[in-house]
């Protein structure tokens, strides 16, 4: 598709501020444009482009890159020919003074976007591996893309990111109706226009002369103020909102950054920052901001100003701006204890247990992700390959033959002994399965209400973790999958919102669905926990429902997928049915009258959710 310049994309002002801003200031750290498919983010990044000094380049990152693709790694074809280690530059070497474009980042692994980040705010690429050490400079404008519906970037790497703006397609019919045409003048050759071209060349000339503004003591006090009065957590969202206002200031000609700068860029600073549960809307409200940008009219200051030694001058044309004191240059860094990870190799895992779902779904940035080695995932090192070796290391494999022909330069290329297998790892996660009952059996709003508040518990954790969650929901004639698994906020506030309710109830539909959603979770490396709720009748399923019901349960205990069975029968004359049902699927049983507001999410974090710590090489 022919591109537009950035001076010719209709709208999207916050976004071409970004952009501008995260060019100016390489220590904001990129831009993540976050919006629907078709709303112009790849058409955006590809115009900031244009605007870069130099004729920098325009890269895309595959979503299916390797880290050997991204970083740079050994040249295997001079190693093999030559003999000579000699490494070969990657995605981020080639992006050097230029944009470097992420598509669906939300999508690509978590330590591909640690290092991306890391990169963009250093400026330089350091490769410690395959035995070879290299550093080269790599100085890009970080800019991804994401849609919401297809999952969350965990908060710790969203928080990374300078500026986030939500780009939203136009709703009014005039606004279309230029965007349209000015792509359908594009792409015919009648544009872009010798206007947008005018002002893309005014644009470049004037992002190579300025340079960030200066933020005074007043400014950062603002700033912190700010960023507390939003419940920003960590000191990351003041040093944004200070670094983004000083090149906004810059970037409008000015020396000094003032509080109607930090007016301007707090949107973009602080809307991905101050979410506190999945059930929350996205973004900073007008009247949110407001009452934060109110604590911009607070006289009062801090107790003691001289005490700001972190104040610097932003980064000039040579370089990183110092402190005025002589002090570090402050930097973001770590603000959070990285995630603690382990890799559990198949010759040496211990023996089967079964962890509890809390411990999978709770682990953190303070607690432990086990991963598992498996013929997928990031590459760890390589071990000597035996028959049954189906993975090889072709790195490690050539720097093995390359070591033998060194003594030997007449030897075969590749002898047997020279094959190594690669031991990768994949992050394991689990699938909780929420099967509820919604029929219009007596009770069927507090079954809801129930499933209800499991949902937000366990996708408070979903958000965090980057496990997931799946709704059945079984009315009618048969059980229908209201929500698939995600850990996606906007999906679930979306099928959560409302359920249906109503009819008969086809419990063995239910069951069977619900099977079926834990056998491809498990293809997809997750560990399935079903919670079902219902208080056991059964009245659709053939001649003999409640059988129909019991050899659906059995076959969810064959394949060995613990459950619970949430026992929602009215209290009075008790059948015990759920109960029976419990037995046949091995589960334990939980009268929901007897549950408190948060019970039964507890005792689902507890339940065993499988050994999620098994893999292969």
């Amino acid at each position: 598709m022919t591109m537009l310049p950035l001076s010719a994309v209709v709208g999207q002002d916050d976004a071409k501020l970004a952009l501008v801003l995260a060019a100016m200031e390489p220590r904001l750290g990129g831009v993540l444009l976050r919006g629907h498919k078709g709303s112009a983010k790849t058409t955006l990044a590809r115009g900031l482009a244009r605007l870069v000094p130099g004729d920098g380049p325009f890269v895309e990152l595959p979503l299916g890159a390797t880290e050997d693709r991204v970083v740079g790694s050994l040249d295997l074809a001079e190693l093999l020919t030559g003999g000579t280690p000699r490494y070969r530059a990657g995605l981020l070497a080639a992006a050097h003074g230029g944009v470097l474009y992420v598509d669906e980042i939300n999508l690509l692994a978590d330590h591909l976007v640690d290092l991306l980040l890391d990169v963009a705010v250093s400026g330089v690429n350091r490769v410690e591996r395959d035995g070879i050490s290299h550093t080269h400079p790599a100085r890009f404008v970080l800019v991804a893309s994401m849609n919401p519906e297809e999952g969350e970037l965990r908060p710790q790497l969203l928080d990374r990111f300078g500026l986030a703006v939500d780009v939203v397609a136009p709703d009014d019919v005039p606004t279309r109706t230029r965007a349209v045409a000015a792509q359908l003048a594009a792409e015919r050759g009648n544009g872009p226009t010798g206007d947008a071209l005018e002002a893309d060349r005014a644009l470049r000339d004037r992002l190579a002369r300025v340079r960030p503004a200066i933020v005074t003591d007043q400014v950062i006090a603002a700033a912190c103020r700010i960023a507390l009065s939003v419940g920003a957590e960590g000191l990351r969202a003041d040093l944004m909102l200070c670094r983004a206002a000083a090149a906004n200031a810059g970037w409008e000609g000015r020396d000094t950054a003032t509080d109607n700068d930090l007016r301007r860029v707090a949107p973009l600073v602080l809307s991905h920052r101050r979410r506190r549960t999945p059930f929350e809307e996205p973004g900073l409200s007008p009247d949110e901001l407001d009452r934060a940008l109110s604590e911009l009219d607070d006289p009062s200051e801090l107790d003691d100003p001289s005490e700001l030694d972190e104040r610097y001058e932003p980064e000039g044309p040579d370089g990183p701006g110092e402190p005025r004191n002589g002090g570090p240059r402050p930097d973001e860094g770590d603000t959070g204890e990285r995630d603690r990870e382990e890799v559990v190799e198949p010759d040496r895992a211990p023996a089967p247990a079964l962890p509890s779902i809390d411990r999978t779904l709770a682990a953190g940035p303070s607690g432990r992700h086990v991963r598992s080695a498996g013929p997928r995932g990031r590459f760890v090192r390589d071990v000597p390959a035996s028959d049954a070796t189906t993975s090889f290391a072709a790195v490690g494999t050539a720097v093995a033959a390359a070591s033998r022909r060194a003594t030997t330069p007449d030897a075969p290329a590749v002898v047997r002994d020279d094959l190594r297998e690669a031991i990768r790892e994949e992050r394991s996660g689990s699938l909780v399965v929420l099967v509820v009952d919604t029929s219009g059996s007596m009770g069927a709003q507090r079954r809801i209400a129930a499933a209800k508040g499991v949902a937000l518990g366990l996708l408070t954790d979903a958000y965090q973790r980057r496990n997931r969650v799946a709704v059945v929901a079984f009315s009618g004639e048969r059980a229908t999958l209201v929500m698939r698994a995600t850990g996606s906020v906007e999906i679930a506030r979306a099928r959560l919102s409302e359920l249906p309710t109503g009819g008969t109830t086809p419990l063995a539909d239910a069951l069977d669905t619900a099977l079926d959603v834990a056998v491809s979770a498990r293809r997809e490396n997750l560990e399935p926990l079903v919670v079902l709720i219902t208080d056991g009748r059964a009245t659709v399923g053939g001649d003999d429902p409640v059988a129909a019901a019991h050899a659906a349960a059995a076959r969810v205990a064959a394949a060995r997928v613990p459950a619970i069975v949430v026992d929602a029968e009215q209290q009075g004359t008790r059948l015990g049915i759920a109960a029976d049902l419990a037995r046949v699927l091995q589960a334990e049983c939980v009268p929901l009258a007897a549950l408190g507001d948060d019970e039964l999410e507890r005792r689902v974090r507890r339940s065993p959710a499988g050994d999620s710590t098994t893999g292969s090489r």
